[in-house]
């Protein structure tokens, strides 16, 4: 069975993909901003550990990779957590991966959630700043194109490690509201399978971009080795910490 984190897992998909995953019989290890982020603390007992830590907050995204590091090397880490719009796109959707990627023991497949309005971000790397707090038009697009990319940067970069990329829709979460058209079922679906399929049922194997458990269009930048690694260099001056 395999030993996966989850990030942002209090509730909506990271939640489901937990509890899907954690009644498969893998062991899941949650992360939550603090502990009352749990609506109900059973929610836990069928998880594996928890992890907690502000991802808003580079030191304490720090802190959640060496709490994870605890339990040993993952078999795959769902980066999940995420905000829509509002002040904090950027650095919950961006840095704290990149923070999570770079600090933590390698695991065996990386599993990063992004949305279809990463096709709206934008490639001019100079009109973006990572420690933005502002409520910016179009961050949460930037957030998501640049996420986009450190998974297929990942991809390229370690033979070893599998990385894709996942949209899983517009669900009816706190995120996307009660009105949302897509299906909350598939909309974990997806993430809990890369983490958790046995080797060699997924075609491609790593550098996909995935929607409903088939390959999607992606941004062509975030297949572009010269944005990719603008990007990495940026986040790295931005983190102080490098990309192995």
């Amino acid at each position: 069975m395999a030993l996966v984190l989850v990030t942002g897992a209090s509730t909506g998909l990271g939640l489901a993909a937990a509890q899907a995953m954690a009644a498969e019989g893998h062991r899941v290890v949650v992360h939550a901003r603090v502990r009352d982020r749990f609506p109900d603390q059973s929610l836990l007992e069928p998880m594996h550990g928890a992890v907690y830590g502000d991802l808003l907050l580079m030191d304490e995204t720090a802190a959640v990779a060496e709490q994870a590091d605890r339990f040993g090397r993952f078999d795959a880490v769902i980066h999940n957590a995420g905000v829509f719009r509002g002040r904090n796109a950027l650095p919950v959707n961006t840095v704290a991966p990149y923070i999570l990627t770079a600090s933590m023991a390698r695991p065996r497949r990386l599993i990063y959630l992004s949305s279809g309005y990463h096709l709206s971000g934008t490639t001019d790397l100079d009109a973006i700043d990572f420690g933005d707090t502002s409520a910016r038009p179009g961050a949460y697009e930037d957030s998501k194109l640049c996420v986009t990319a450190l998974a297929f940067a990942a991809a390229r970069r370690w033979a070893d490690t599998v990385a894709h990329v996942v949209d899983p829709g517009w669900v009816p979460t706190r995120m996307g509201g009660p009105s949302a058209p897509d299906d909350l079922e598939e909309g974990h679906r997806t993430q809990a399978w890369l983490a958790t399929a046995p080797d060699g049922a997924v075609a491609p194997r790593t550098g996909g971009y995935w929607h409903h458990r088939r390959i999607a269009r992606s941004h062509p930048a975030a297949s572009d080795p010269d944005f990719q690694s603008d990007l990495i260099a940026r986040l790295e001056a931005h983190t102080g910490i490098s990309l192995t």
